[in-house]
């Protein structure tokens, strides 16, 4: 079974990037989606295990999809992205349900290793 990953953000050219990184690798299936509606959408059809979305969109914000997320499936690992950090965001990103917070630009190697830390921590729970 590939593993899914969805990726949320308004511009298309950073969904690209994401893309680009793990389109050889025939483990993952990548979803993209250029809001949180369609994120949310796209999320619900497909039985998504990783997320990484941005917070500030058009349409529904990755706040409002992390919220809407975590209500269908508490186990889901969803990784904030934001190119306006602030502290006061973080702690809210926290307590709404993320299970990381990166600034943009996110280097590949970090998304890369978030990514992997985040399948390899859903294999540890299966065998729990």
């Amino acid at each position: 079974m590939k593993k899914k990953i969805l990726f949320v953000d308004d511009e298309e050219m950073i969904l690209e990037v994401y893309t680009a990184l793990l389109e050889d690798e025939e483990e993952f299936e990548i979803f993209t989606a250029l809001n949180g509606e369609e994120g949310f959408s796209i999320f619900k059809k497909e039985n998504i295990q990783v997320v990484f979305t941005d917070l500030k969109m058009p349409i529904m914000n990755g706040i409002e999809m992390c919220k809407k997320i975590r209500k269908k499936n508490p186990i889901c690992l969803i990784h904030a992205v934001t190119g306006f950090p602030t502290l006061f965001e973080l702690a809210e990103c926290r307590e709404i349900g993320f299970d990381d917070y990166f600034t943009k630009p996110i280097s590949t190697v970090a998304l890369r290793k978030a990514i992997d830390y985040a399948f390899d921590k859903l294999d540890r729970w299966k065998h729990s």
